[in-house]
This record gives structure tokens, sequence and C-alpha cells, in this order.
């Protein structure tokens, strides 16, 4: 029910009224302007009645004054016994929506509110529509930039930009359809992990914005990314069944505000350098910029060294026997680049591809299951393999050298993977398939 607050000074009036308009809405009455203003800050009323002369404040000052607190136009209809034309002028010039002459008639009173209460309705779904997008129901990017920023400037909290991993694939894969059914349980996914005074939009495809006021610790963004991931997980299996094995996630560059300053685009610009460094080192989780500033400077230094400086980025430290153990992403890049070698070249590859499953009456848990296998075959393999889990129980490896895993040899090589396996104890609970493709 909408709540109207009614403010004049004279009781007896102040009593009619009430008694006119609680028939239809919930009523607050106020019998001075800074009993209103006090009245406002608690109750927040859709709609304020209030006589035009009144001691110590008008009722024009009223509207000043509650303009102020809440930052917009407030919903404003005057009543007072002045009969001049020009006092009927000047309030709506303040911005009222209304005015109706003392002593007024029940019927008209109550038609009169009802059409201002319409009227906002009308506008505040217009401004609704304006700044909202159509598809997930969150603010638009312009609404959602205009508002961020702002915040920017006043408050403290944490800037984030946040990219789905892998969303091409869904479209790919499965169609725009259920591409789209990710975006809105996404957007709701979202919604679930902010509160209401934070602020999250979409800014374009599979690319939304955020910012949670008045969080500094590291950890309420690490268990807000937990249950991102695990619940968008949990929904793309709904949604396309729990052999969907796409590594479907999320990840979030995140700057704290306002220790790197209030400027809202160079703000972006450092979430967005934290985003990528999340992206380009496995995804499915976030990064605050403060962490990426000395990736930032070797970088600087690369360039200042030449072609040395430029190898010590790159090169790979602390290399440990065994296949490459890659993310999924970083797997896919190296695959497809593998297979734009072998197409020039006339040499080939293999890849393998890898199920676990439990047994009937296995106890142990998958995932412990999945890590002692990816340990197997990262172990079974050399140094020029390489390794990736593509979701659960689902794994792949490539096999490069043409020359060692010719036909001959990849049943051996099968069979030592299959051997070190077995010698494992948790093989008595589960099982494991594997198939191969030669790349050429």
């Amino acid at each position: 029910m909408k709540t109207i607050m009614i403010v004049d000074d004279e009781k007896v009036s102040l009593m009619m009224t009430e008694h006119i308009l609680s028939s239809e809405y919930e009523t607050v009455s106020a019998s001075d302007g800074n009993e209103a203003l006090e009245f406002y800050s608690l109750h927040k009323p859709d709609l304020i009645l209030s006589d035009l002369h009144m001691p110590q404040m008008s009722g024009y000052q009223l509207q000043q004054k509650i303009n102020e607190i809440a930052g917009y136009q407030v919903p404003f209809m005057f009543m007072t016994a002045d009969k001049a034309d020009e006092t009927e002028s000047q309030g709506f010039e303040n911005g009222a929506l209304d005015f109706i002459r003392k002593p007024f008639r029940a019927d008209v009173l109550l038609k009169r509110v009802g059409n201002i209460l319409q009227t906002v309705e009308k506008i505040h779904g217009l401004t609704k529509a304006a700044s909202t997008d159509p598809m997930t129901g969150l603010l638009n990017k312009a609404r959602a930039q205009e508002t961020i920023s702002e915040l920017c400037k006043t408050s403290q909290g944490v800037l984030m930009i946040i990219d789905l991993d892998s969303f091409k694939l869904i479209n790919d894969i499965y169609g725009h359809d259920m591409g789209d059914k990710i975006l809105i349980r996404f957007a709701e996914i979202l919604q679930a992990v902010v509160r209401a005074s934070d602020i999250v939009g979409r800014i374009g495809g599979d690319e939304f914005i955020a910012f949670c006021k008045n969080v500094s610790d590291e950890i309420v963004i690490d268990k807000k990314v937990r249950f991102i991931n695990k619940i968008l997980l949990e929904s793309a299996q709904e949604f396309m069944g729990p052999d969907m094995n796409i590594p479907l996630g999320a990840s979030l560059g995140c700057v704290p505000v306002p220790v790197y300053g209030t400027d809202f685009e160079k703000l972006c610009k450092m979430a967005d350098k934290a985003l990528l460094n999340v992206k380009q080192n496995g995804k499915h989780g976030y990064l605050f910029y403060s962490e990426v500033e000395d990736g930032a400077a070797s970088l600087m230094e690369a360039s200042t060294n030449g072609i040395q400086g430029a190898v010590k980025i790159l090169e790979e430290r602390n290399i440990k026997p065994g296949a490459f153990l890659l993310s999924f992403e970083q797997f896919r890049l190296i695959y497809q680049y593998t297979v734009r070698l072998a197409s020039h070249n006339e040499a080939d590859a293999h890849l393998l591809y890898f199920v676990i499953k439990p047994k009937e009456g296995a106890k142990l848990a998958e995932d412990v299951a999945e890590e002692i296998f990816l340990s197997v075959l990262q172990s079974s393999l050399r140094q020029s393999d390489a390794v990736c889990q593509s979701s659960r129980s689902q794994f792949y490896a490539l096999l490069s050298d043409a020359e060692l895993y010719k036909k001959e040899n990849r049943k051996s090589i099968y069979e030592r993977i299959e051997e070190n396996w077995q010698a494992e104890e948790i093989s008595k609970e589960y099982d494991m398939t594997m198939e191969s493709f030669c790349v050429k």
C-alpha cells in the first residue's frame, strides 16, 4: 500500500485530511516542517501532501529540504486556503505535481492523489526501462557506470569487473538461447551475493561490473567468488546435463576504492588489468590490482632490457618432471597452435581423452580421485606433453612428439598410464576409460 505524509499546522484540517486518505492509503501525519523532515527519513512516503503556509517553515521550504535529503524530486502536492492565482503558479514552478484549495471534497482529493500516484508510477517505469538491461534486469552499461562513478567519488569499497570464462563455447555448442539462460542465471547469482546498498550492472555481452560498498577485506571477495563459481557450474549442469564439460566460470578483476583514487575511468583500467591477469593464469578466480603491479613493472623492465629481459619474463621457472600441467583454456590454446603446426609441417600429434567414474559402492570422494588421476597422468608422460582437467572427472593429454608416438607406441603409452593408475589404491573404486585422436 502507498504511503502518504500529510503536513499541516492546523490540527482539525490535519485530522480531516488523514481521515479521508486513510481509507485507501497508509498515512503519516506531521504538524510542522521539522516534524515532517524527521518522519520523512523514517517512513520514505510515496507522496507528501503539505499545507503551503506554516509557521517556521513553509511548504516550499519543506519541499526544498526534503529534495536535498532524498537527492531527487520527491512527489509533492500542496494544499492552501489562499485564493490568489500566483500562489498556485508558484507552487507548480517549485515542482509541485498538483495543487488543491481548502476546503476540499473527499472524492476530489482522493481522485487527485490517485492521479498523481499513477503518473509517478509511469515515470518510474520509464526511468527503470531506460536504466535496465532488458535481458538480465541488472542496470545497463550507462546507468551502472554513472552510478558507480558517483560512488567512487564518495564511498569506500571495491570496484569489480566480472567476466564469464568460456561463455562463447556455450553459444557455439548449445546455441544462443542456452547462452541467454546462462546470462540470466548469472545475473541472479550476482544479485544474490551483493547487498541492497551495492551496485551491479551488465556492461556488455558476458561482462559485468559491480561496486561493493564498505568492503575492504579480501576474504569477503574470496567467499563471493567461490560461491559465484560453484553455483554457476551447478546451474550450467542443471541446464545442459551433468556431462556438460565446458569449463564455465567467472573471473574478477578488483580494485580497492579510494586506495587507488576516485576517478572511475582510471579505476576501471586497473580492474581490467587485474582481470586480464586472472584470465592468463587459470581463470575462475579473482585478483586485486595491487597484486599485479609487480608484473606490470617487470614488463616495463623487459622493454628496457631488450631480448634478454623478454626471455626472463617468458621462460618457465622451477620446471617439474612429467607433462606440462595447464588450465583448460591454456591447453586449448596449445592444442589450436599444434593443429596449425601439424597442418603446415605434415607432422602429427595425439590427443588423449580420459574419463574416470566411480564404481558401485565407491567411498572415496570424486575430487580426491581426480587429483590422484591427474598426478598419475602427469607423471606418466614427458615434459614435452601437456595435460589438463577439463571438467568433473574428465581429462586431456596432448602428446607432441610424432616420431615417438606413432601407432605402434600408443598402446604402450596407454598401458603405462593404466599400470600407474592400477598401482594406486583408489583404482579399486574408480574405472578409467580413454579415447585417442590423431591431430593432423
